[in-house]
């Protein structure tokens, strides 16, 4: 593959995994999210949430679905690279290996930052959203071809 299709395919799964590293770090620590999200609910409200440590929680899983949803879909569009829109069981299975893998370096990552807790259940739920993703990816080539 000529070095621009390269770029133009796989820059983004490279530069959404570096996105994914840097929300690792101590700034995206749940304390922290805790207090931008009670300060945005107090906003929008006017008042504390009676569940909020409950909300907080489904937020933040559903941001490891969401961020590794997404870099399933770009790895899946890199492995297809110019070819016609379509859809391929082995570019799909390892669009997941390769989410999930990030999703193990990012909660291994997560284990030397002092503020972070490292989860291997968040990497299940970054698996997940990866295969999710593809589910979706699948459930759109059916419907639309």
């Amino acid at each position: 593959m000529p070095l621009r299709p390269a770029i133009r395919f796989w820059g983004p799964p490279i530069v959404w995994t570096a996105v994914i590293f840097a929300a690792s770090s101590a700034s995206f620590s749940s304390t922290n999210t805790a207090f931008w999200l009670t300060r945005l609910i107090n906003a929008l409200v006017g008042r504390p949430l009676p569940h909020f440590d409950l909300l907080h929680f489904v937020i933040r899983k559903a941001a490891h679905v969401t961020e590794y949803g997404i870099l399933s879909f770009l790895l899946f569009r890199a492995f297809r690279g110019d070819q016609p829109a379509r859809w391929n069981v082995r570019w799909s299975l390892a669009a997941i290996v390769i989410a999930a893998v990030v999703g193990s370096l990012d909660e291994w990552h997560q284990f030397y930052v002092p503020s972070r807790t490292a989860s291997p259940i968040d990497t299940v739920v970054d698996t997940v959203g990866a295969a999710l993703a593809q589910l979706i990816l699948r459930a759109a080539q059916v419907l639309f071809s």
